[in-house]
């Protein structure tokens, strides 16, 4: 793969100094950092508490290297994540045809960009592949899975990819939401592979008690019928749920391993056929019962 060929990676960073810190050293590890564009998204702060923490975070944008070319875009005000990451990757994609997207903390593992450019050059006219996942869940079902990919309805916003034609037409106002919540068929399919927790956060969305793109972003693909492409063993490792530390498993809700990173050729397929049992297992984590039981685990510490 050539270097016109890589897609640009996109990185939102807010406040957090030390996890984007974290995040660009593991990021810089890639085997394809060097021959990568990146482009840091720097969002302004939402008070006066906030803004000598964005000031430390862009003094160190400033000192980052060993990217092709790092631009960096500084918003004057505070946009919020969901308007960020919506208006940074409309951009971003107005200029390339694909992207690779972080968040500020997110580990990678070194053949991250490796698993991630190939799937997009792969699968890049398979109008039905909605997104490309770098995290995956370290699922009971994946044990003695063979192949370097599954397939899941539902889209993942821990270091995920896609493609301009996928993003340019999507819904953000949701204009059919009237429609939907008053369709009990169409919220039980939406629940019914993706978990239960998908309707009521789209309904906490659109009555404005909560700001977020994903929920918009898997709601879109529902109603496309499209799939995400995930990898068998994660190349994203989160730092933002969890112990701050140094770790090669994640355990709780969300627990997951982050790659060895020694694997640099993956093998896909077009055909999309999905596995169910690692579907249900994957909704199974985010039912009503995963969210209670890790809930009290977290409350009685345990």
């Amino acid at each position: 793969m050539t270097n016109e060929e890589l897609a640009p990676v996109c990185l939102f960073v807010y406040n957090r100094l030390e996890e984007t810190k974290r995040t660009l050293a593991a990021l810089q590890k890639n085997y394809l950092a060097k021959e990568s564009q990146l482009y840091i998204y720097s969002d302004g702060p939402k008070n006066e508490k906030a803004k000598l923490q964005v000031q430390k975070v862009r003094e160190y944008l400033k000192t980052i290297k060993g990217f092709q070319t790092i631009k960096i875009i500084e918003s004057k005000i505070n946009k919020g994540l969901a308007n960020s990451i919506i208006s940074g990757v409309s951009e971003v994609l107005d200029r390339h045809g694909n992207i690779i997207v972080l968040e500020d903390d997110l580990l990678t593992s070194q053949n991250f960009l490796d698993f991630m450019n190939q799937a997009l050059k792969f699968y890049k006219t398979e109008k039905n592949v909605f997104s490309i996942s770098g995290f995956s869940l370290d699922l009971k079902s994946l044990k003695n899975y063979k192949k370097d990919f599954y397939w899941g309805y539902r889209a993942s916003s821990w270091g995920w990819a896609t493609w301009k034609d996928r993003w340019r037409n999507l819904d953000w106002e949701i204009k059919d939401y009237d429609e939907f919540i008053s369709n009990k068929n169409m919220q039980f399919e939406f629940k019914r592979n993706r978990g239960s927790d998908m309707v009521s956060m789209l309904k906490a969305q659109m009555e404005d008690r909560i700001d977020s793109w994903a929920i918009r972003w898997c709601y879109n693909q529902f109603k496309m019928s499209s799939f995400t492409l995930f990898p068998a063993i994660s190349k994203i490792y989160n730092i933002g749920v969890g112990e701050k530390g140094t770790h090669t498993r994640q355990k709780g809700r969300f627990g997951h391993i982050l790659d060895d990173g020694l694997k640099r050729e993956f093998d896909f397929e077009k055909e999309i056929r999905v596995n169910e049992s690692i579907v249900s297992e994957v909704t199974k984590s985010h039912s009503i019962q995963a969210r209670i039981y890790w809930k009290l685990r977290s409350f009685l510490k345990i």
